[in-house]
C-alpha cells in the first residue's frame, strides 16, 4: 500500500484490528490511563514496545465513533500483584521449573489456570488526545479529552502499520503527504532493540515545513543514541527544503507570504549551528564524508575563535568596530563583576552616532574625539593597531602647541596612536591651568571635555582628576588576555554582523565554541543570537518580510 493510500486508511474501522487487540483499560483519565494486559495478547501483537502507540476505542453506545491515543510508558500494579508474586515465590522456593508463556506451545509443570494468571500485568499509558468522527464523516485529532467515561466502555489495540502511518503523518487541514514541499526525515522506531520490529515493515514519517520552520522544537536522547546525527539530518532536510526558494528576501516586496502555495518556504532558509563540542564543523571519523561541511561546502560558512584553516575568524576589530569591541569590554566588566565609579562610568560611555548631517559640526566634532581617545585606550592596552593607523580629530589651535615643547601636534593633520596618547595625556594633566579650557567655559556655558570625553581620559591617563591626582588602574584593567583573544586586525566587519547578513541569504553557518573560554562562549552566542534578532525586529517593524532561521543549540551530553 502506497502512503497516501495508508492514509485514506479509516483509523476508526481499521484500527480495531482483533489480531491487535492487547487489553483493557481499569484506570482513565484526563492524561494517564491503564491497562490490564497479558502475555499472549502481547505476544499477538508482537510486543508492546515503551512509547508504542495504543488506540482505546469507546465502546459505551452505538453512533459514537471516537479512539483515545494513548502512549504506552510503563509497568503499573495491579491488584492481585502481591497475591501473584506470593505465589511464584512459593514456587521458587520448591525449585520449580514455573516457565512457559500463556499461548505458547512450550509445556510448563504449572496448571493452565496458574500459568494464566501469573500471564497478566498492568500498563500505564499517557493519553495523548482523541480521533473522532466529525459531522461531515471525516476523522479529526484533538489534544486532549473532552470527555472519558469508565474505563470498562473502551477497548485496546496496538496499532498495526497502516493506522501508525496514518497517526504519524496526519495533517490538519487533511492534505497530501510526500508534496515536493515535504521530505522523509525518517521511520517509526520505538526502541533500540528490534527483534520483533524488524518482522514489521518501516513505517516512513514525512514532516511539513510549516511542522518546525519558525517554531521550538527539541530532541531528548540517551548517550551515543544518534541525537546528534538525527540533527544533523533536520540540517540536511531543511537545507534540501530551502534550495527550492525561489526569491531571495532582498528582493522581496512586503506582501510577499512566508510560504509558497505548495507549503515551501518562500524565502532560503538560513541555518545556525551553535557547536559547542566542535563535532558539527569539525571533520571526524564517525561522519566520513556526510558532515554538513563536506555535503554544502558551497553554503556553509564556518567560524572559530581561533585562526584556521577555512574558517573564519570569530574575533572583532576593536579599531574598526567601535560598539561590538566596546560591548565585549563592558560584558567582560559585568561577567568579572570589576566595577568602581570610574569604570561605571567608562562603561556607560555612548558610542552612538550623532544624527546630524554637518560632519563639521560640534556633535560630529566630540564624538570623533571620543572615538580618538577610546582608540588610545585600546592601544595603550596593548591592543594591536592595524598597520599604519592614523587618529584624525579636531582638537584646538590654542592647545596644540603646547602639548610638546618646540612642536605642534595637530589632530587634524593626522597622529600616530603614541602621539595621540601624549594629546590627550597632556590635555588632562594641564585641563584645569590652560587658560584656553578656563575661557572655553566661560564663553559657552559648558565644558571643552563632555562626561563621556572626561571618563575616557581617565581611563586613558589612569588619573581620576587633572594634574596627576589620585592615580587607579585605568586602561591596565583591559590589558588581559580575554580581551585581546577576542580582538583582531585582520577582518573590517564584525562577526555579529556578518552573520545575520548570511542567515538572511539562505546560509549554513556553524560557530565552533569548542575551543573558547566559558565566558566567550556565552557573550559570542548572545551577541550574534541579539544581533539576529534585533535585525530580523528591525525588518518586521518596517513592514520587510523575513526568512525563517533555525537556530541549533545544544544543551548536554
Amino acid at each position: 500500500m502506497n502512503l497516501n493510500a495508508a492514509l485514506s486508511t479509516d483509523l476508526l474501522k481499521e484500527g480495531r484490528n482483533k489480531e491487535q487487540f492487547v487489553g483493557r483499560p481499569f484506570y482513565l483519565s484526563y492524561d494517564i490511563a491503564r491497562l490490564l494486559v497479558c502475555d499472549a495478547w502481547k505476544a499477538q501483537v508482537k510486543g508492546i514496545p515503551a512509547g508504542c502507540f495504543l488506540l482505546a476505542f469507546y465502546d459505551g453506545e452505538d453512533g459514537v465513533e471516537e479512539a483515545v491515543l494513548l502512549r504506552a510508558l510503563s509497568q503499573t500494579k495491579l491488584p492481585t500483584d502481591n497475591d501473584v508474586i506470593s505465589s511464584m515465590i512459593e514456587y521458587y522456593k520448591d525449585n520449580l521449573d514455573i516457565s512457559g508463556r500463556a499461548g505458547s506451545l512450550k509445556g510448563g509443570k504449572l496448571d493452565e489456570f496458574t500459568r494464566y494468571e501469573f500471564s497478566f500485568s498492568g500498563l500505564e499509558c499517557r493519553v495523548l488526545g482523541v480521533f473522532y468522527r466529525t459531522q461531515k464523516g471525516n476523522i479529526e485529532f484533538g489534544a486532549d479529552l473532552e470527555n472519558f467515561y469508565a474505563a470498562n466502555n473502551y477497548t485496546v489495540y496496538k496499532a498495526n502499520r497502516d493506522v501508525l502511518e496514518f497517526i504519524v503523518n496526519q495533517r490538519d487541514d487533511g492534505g497530501l503527504v510526500g508534496q515536493d514541499s515535504e521530505f522523509k526525515i525518517g521511520s517509526v522506531r520505538y526502541s533500540s532493540s528490534r527483534r520483533h520490529q524488524s518482522q514489521e515493515e518501516n513505517v516512513n514519517v514525512w514532516v511539513n515545513p510549516k511542522d518546525f520552520l519558525g517554531k521550538r522544537s527539541a530532541m531528548f536522547g540517551m548517550t551515543r543514541t544518534g541525537k546528534s546525527n538525527t540533527v544533523k539530518k533536520v540540517i540536511e532536510a531543511t537545507e534540501e527544503i530551502s534550495r527550492k526558494a525561489l526569491i531571495l528576501l532582498d528582493s522581496a516586496s512586503p506582501e510577499t507570504s512566508e510560504f509558497t502555495s505548495s507549503g515551501s518556504p518562500t524565502f532560503p532558509v538560513g541555518q545556525i549551528i551553535f557547536d559547542v563540542n566542535g563535532e558539527y564543523a569539525n571533520a571526524n571519523r564517525q561522519d566520513s564524508g556526510t558532515a554538513i561541511y563536506d555535503l554544502y561546502k558551497e553554503k556553509v560558512y564556518r567560524y572559530s575563535v581561533l585562526e584556521k584553516d577555512d574558517f573564519k575568524v570569530m574575533k572583532v576589530n576593536f579599531f574598526k568596530d567601535i560598539e561590538s569591541g566596546f560591548s565585549l569590554i563592558s560584558s567582560y566588566f559585568q561577567e568579572q563583576s570589576l566595577g568602581g565609579d570610574y569604570v561605571n562610568n567608562f562603561i556607560a560611555v555612548s558610542f552612538e552616532k550623532p544624527e546630524s548631517t554637518n560632519l563639521n559640526g560640534s556633535e560630529w566634532t566630540r564624538y570623533n574625539r571620543l572615538i580618538a581617545a577610546y582608540k588610545c585606550c585600546l592601544y595603550r592596552a596593548g591592543f594591536k593597531a592595524p598597520n599604519g593607523e592614523k587618529i584624525r580629530f579636531t582638537g584646538a589651535a590654542e592647545i596644540n602647541g603646547e602639548i610638546l615643547e618646540g612642536r605642534v601636534l595637530d589632530p587634524k593633520q593626522g597622529l600616530t596612536l603614541e602621539e595621540a596618547c601624549t594629546w590627550f595625556e597632556r590635555v588632562w594633566e594641564q585641563y584645569d591651568e590652560l587658560k584656553f579650557f578656563k575661557d572655553y567655559i566661560n564663553k559657552k556655558g559648558y565644558e571643552w571635555a563632555n562626561d563621556d570625553l572626561k571618563s575616557m581620559m581617565v581611563f586613558l591617563t589612569t588619573y581620576k582628576l587633572p594634574g596627576k591626582k589620585n592615580q587607579v588602574s585605568g586602561y591596565k584593567k583591559i590589558r588581559v588576555k580575554q580581551l585581546h583573544n577576542l580582538h583582531t586586525t585582520s577582518m573590517d566587519e564584525s562577526f555579529e554582523i556578518e552573520i545575520p547578513r548570511l542567515l538572511q541569504q539562505g546560509k549554513i553557518v556553524i560557530v565552533d565554541l569548542s575551543q573558547g573560554e566559558p565566558v566567550v562562549q556565552r557573550l559570542f552566542s548572545e551577541k550574534i543570537c541579539r544581533s539576529t534578532f534585533n535585525i530580523s525586529m528591525d525588518r518586521f517593524i518596517n513592514n520587510l518580510p523575513n526568512n525563517f532561521i533555525q537556530f541549533y543549540f545544544e544543551e548536554a551530553h
